[in-house]
C-alpha cells in the first residue's frame, strides 16, 4: 500500500478531511498521523489485525469480527499451526508493519505458542517501532504498563530457561557418577572391541575385514585401535 492510499484510509475523518483540499492543518493534531520531518508527505499509522486457527475445521470468523470491532482496518487471515514458525501470513504481515503501526490478535496464543517465538516478534515490533495489542490479556506495548507487561513475561521466560538449564546439568553430573555416560549408544559391546583389538595386534584380521566382519564402518575400528595405542602408550 503507498503512503497515499494509507493515508486516505485514516478513520480520523473529523480532522484529517481537510486533506482532500490541500490543507494540511488538520493532520497535524491527528494522532493516528506520523510526521517526518524531512519529507511532505504524511503517513497513517494503522491497526492491523491477525487472525489464525490450526485446522481447516476451524473458522476465523469470531476473531475477524472482534478485530474489527476494536477498529483493525486490515486483518491477515492464518490456518496453521501455532507452533510453527513458517506461516506465510504472518511474515507477510511483519513486512507490511510500518513505523506506528499496531500489530493486534485476539488472544495471545494467536500470534504464537511458543514463548519464545512471542518475545522474537515483540523485539522485531520494537526494531521497527511498532506496537502489539492482545485483546484478550489486555496487553498494549504503546502504553508504559503494556511494555512492563512484555519485559515481565520475557523476565519470568528468561528464569524458566536458566532453571531448565540448572536442572540439566544436575541430572548430568548425577548420571556421570553413577557411570552413565550421555550420547550416542556404542556400536560395539566392550567384548567386542576387544576381540577386534585382538584379532588385528595378531594379524588374523585387517581393519577393513574386521569392520565388515561386525558390519560397522571402517573409520569406527580405526577410532578404536587409536585409542588403544594412545592408553597403551600412556
Amino acid at each position: 500500500m503507498t503512503r497515499l492510499s494509507r493515508l486516505s484510509r485514516c478513520s480520523n475523518d473529523r480532522l484529517c478531511n481537510k486533506f482532500k483540499n490541500g490543507d494540511f492543518r488538520g493532520l497535524l493534531r491527528c494522532k493516528k498521523v506520523l510526521h517526518h520531518c524531512l519529507d511532505w508527505r504524511y503517513i497513517c499509522a494503522m491497526l492491523i489485525g491477525y487472525a489464525r486457527v490450526s485446522t481447516d475445521d476451524q473458522d476465523t470468523a469470531v476473531q475477524v469480527k472482534t478485530l474489527k470491532a476494536a477498529g483493525c482496518e486490515r486483518i491477515y487471515r492464518e490456518k496453521a499451526s501455532g507452533g510453527r514458525w513458517d506461516r506465510p501470513e504472518l511474515h507477510r504481515l511483519l513486512d507490511q508493519l510500518r513505523k506506528g503501526d499496531v500489530l493486534v490478535v485476539w488472544k495471545l496464543d494467536r500470534l504464537s505458542r511458543s514463548l519464545r517465538d512471542v518475545l522474537i516478534l515483540m523485539e522485531r515490533l520494537a526494531e521497527g517501532k511498532a506496537g502489539f495489542r492482545s485483546l484478550t490479556e489486555a496487553i498494549d506495548t504503546t502504553t508504559p504498563a503494556g511494555r512492563m507487561m512484555m519485559q515481565m513475561v520475557g523476565a519470568f521466560a528468561e528464569f524458566e530457561r536458566a532453571m531448565l538449564r540448572e536442572r540439566t546439568k544436575a541430572g548430568l553430573d548425577a548420571a556421570r557418577q553413577e557411570g552413565r555416560v550421555g550420547g550416542r549408544r556404542p556400536k560395539l559391546s566392550p567384548q567386542q572391541q576387544t576381540e577386534i583389538r585382538k584379532m588385528v595386534s595378531r594379524g588374523d584380521k585387517t581393519a577393513a575385514d574386521a569392520a565388515r566382519l561386525f558390519k560397522i564402518h571402517p573409520a569406527t575400528v580405526s577410532r578404536l585401535l587409536a585409542r588403544s595405542k594412545t592408553a597403551y602408550a600412556k
